[in-house]
């Protein structure tokens, strides 16, 4: 009895394996399927392998000489700001190299809470949370202040960030269609029913440089009574007088209830997130936010980089009004050549193609030109909408936009995108 029972175990173990076996094998069929699929479609994305510090000029693994980086988010050129490391280095030294630790539990210290002070009197609002990302700030947001009693609305084209985030939440969930704000007047009337109601944008939206139009949200938010929450991403820093953001370039920084945006990008480029608002938002969010509860707390190199960024915007306009004269000349400059540029006076440059595998094959040879420039298609832009996305920084030269414009417009002709 005991022997078959071993011999039962046995063979019932090895069938489980081949169980196992037969379904890795289905998921390794899948998957090849899904990934060639990508391939023929022409959208599959490659990852470039940088060998410098970001910058304007970088090194790229395979490509001979120097290269003119065109495609980051470094909008003033702080990601590698001698005092922007330095203070990195000096936090890092003297706070460790992370928590280890929620912020609830033992992941707080005194660097985190003076740059969320520094975020509200940057943003002129009462209070500010940080996160990992802006993506968590997105996605901690909406399930934590909505309840089924409510109502968001939101632009079509907003980031994938807050479109995750909604889904999270238990709101009913309306969506306009891009900029159009007699489509949402209309969500707003339908939506009169519910407890609150909250309006979501981004300010300036990232793969067609187009900024939302601020004033006429806030004039229907107050004429139904919402609130209006912006995603500053590609904000923060560099729009507005002093780079508070669209807020500021519009006019409306006392109608914006809630700000998320990022550290990310124009404020330093390491890491990290926040939202600020209200303080008893922001009080809420440390209860019941869960990207903020189950994530551990942001390094203490990020937050010195991003707390001496803001110290550098504060001290300074000079950097944030040298974009908008470098941001036409590109723009007038491809136009003139016969590109279609999306968007307006935004230093996010969409070079309009259509087409997956040229934008692809154009950015390709543009790299071989010096030019370090990336395609984007579907998914991340809508299908026959496939682009290749400029950004200007601060610390790009006339020479270096000159070169760029010279590279796209060789390109260009070869290709056909051009007579």
């Amino acid at each position: 009895m005991w022997a078959g029972r071993v011999l039962h175990a046995a063979l019932s173990g090895a069938s489980r394996g081949r169980r196992a076996q037969s379904a890795l094998a289905q998921l390794r069929g899948i998957l090849k399927e899904e990934l060639e699929s990508i391939r023929r479609a022409g959208t599959w994305k490659s990852e470039r392998v940088i060998t410098s510090s970001q910058g304007p000029h970088i090194h790229v693994d395979g490509a001979p000489g120097g290269i003119i980086n065109f495609c980051a988010n470094n909008y003033l050129g702080l990601s590698s700001h001698p005092e922007v490391i330095q203070a990195g280095l000096q936090t890092l030294k003297e706070f460790g190299a992370g928590l280890s630790s929620v912020r609830f539990i033992c992941g707080t210290q005194s660097i985190h809470k003076d740059l969320e002070a520094k975020i509200a009197r940057f943003h002129q609002r009462e209070d500010a949370i940080l996160y990992p990302s802006c993506f968590d700030a997105n996605t901690g947001l909406f399930e934590a202040l909505l309840t089924s009693e409510d109502a968001v609305l939101s632009d079509e084209l907003n980031h994938a960030s807050i479109i995750d985030g909604i889904r999270l939440c238990k709101a009913h969930k309306y969506r306009y269609r891009h900029l159009d704000m007699a489509d949402l007047e209309a969500k707003l009337q339908e939506a009169q029913k519910h407890r609150l109601r909250l309006v979501a944008t981004d300010g300036a939206f990232s793969m067609d440089g187009d900024i939302a139009p601020l004033q006429e949200i806030c004039r229907l938010a107050s004429q139904y009574g919402a609130l209006v929450f912006v995603d500053e991403s590609h904000a923060t820093g560099f729009l507005g007088a002093t780079g508070r953001g669209t807020d500021e370039l519009l006019g409306v920084m006392d109608q914006v209830t809630i700000i998320n945006s990022t550290l990310g990008k124009a404020l330093g480029g390491a890491s990290g997130g926040y939202t600020t608002g209200p303080g008893a938002l922001v009080s809420l969010l440390r209860q019941r936010a869960r990207p903020y509860l189950f994530s551990n707390s942001l390094p203490p190199a990020s937050v010195g980089c991003a707390s001496k960024a803001l110290d550098l915007l504060m001290e300074s306009n000079a950097i944030v009004q040298s974009m908008a004269a470098k941001t036409l000349r590109f723009r007038s400059q491809m136009e003139a050549a016969g590109f279609t540029i999306s968007g307006a006076n935004h230093p996010i440059c969409p070079v309009m193609l259509g087409d997956a595998r040229l934008a692809l094959n154009i950015a390709d040879d543009m790299l071989k030109r010096g030019i370090f420039v990336i395609g984007f298609s579907y998914p991340v832009v809508p299908k026959d909408k496939a682009r290749i996305r400029v950004q200007i920084s601060a610390v790009h030269s006339e020479e270096d936009i000159d070169r760029c414009v010279e590279a796209f417009v060789e390109v260009g002709r070869l290709h056909g995108a051009l007579p």
